[in-house]
């Protein structure tokens, strides 16, 4: 059995406002240090993973949001020991709002048409990816279910 901590939940949000435009940040760090990709970051204790990425989207962005859905997984393994999951959920945005991007963690953020990303040379695989297939399928979270009190859940929602 490994060890937990070499096991990540992340998040990631596709945020596309009224106009068709997709919320994208510029990282200061990591493997996407430069590029677009989604605001995205890891599930907190006590949180769920749709709670989350709502946090981490506010976080990095100020753009306060509403969860339409599950869109996917992507999953790997970094190193061949590092279990790396992320969970790709679709957002809507609020209404009036401006992007704030969070200057620690991002050189920039914003919302910006599928046009200029797909010719951009700094957008990111999975930004890619995204952009060539429809949103179609959306799995939507279904709340108020109880899987018994035996498991002790304060918090429990489905996407299936």
């Amino acid at each position: 059995m490994g060890k937990r901590e070499n096991v990540w939940l992340g998040v990631a949000g596709v945020v596309i406002d009224e106009d068709g435009r997709w919320l994208v940040v510029k990282k200061r760090y990591g493997g996407l240090e430069g590029s677009w990709s989604l605001p995205a970051g890891f599930v907190e204790e006590g949180e769920t993973a749709d709670q989350a990425v709502l946090r981490e989207v506010k976080e990095e962005t100020g753009i306060e949001c509403t969860v339409t859905g599950l869109l996917g997984v992507r999953t790997g393994v970094i190193r061949e020991s590092i279990s790396d999951n992320m969970l790709v959920f679709l957002l809507k945005p609020l209404p009036d709002q401006e992007v704030t991007a969070e200057e620690t963690e991002l050189y920039e953020a914003g919302f910006l048409s599928p046009i200029h990303l797909k010719s951009d040379p700094h957008t990111s695989m999975l930004l890619h990816y995204l952009l060539s297939k429809p949103i179609a399928h959306v799995i939507s979270g279904k709340q108020g279910l109880d899987p018994g009190k035996q498991f002790h859940y304060s918090a429990y929602q489905l996407f299936l």
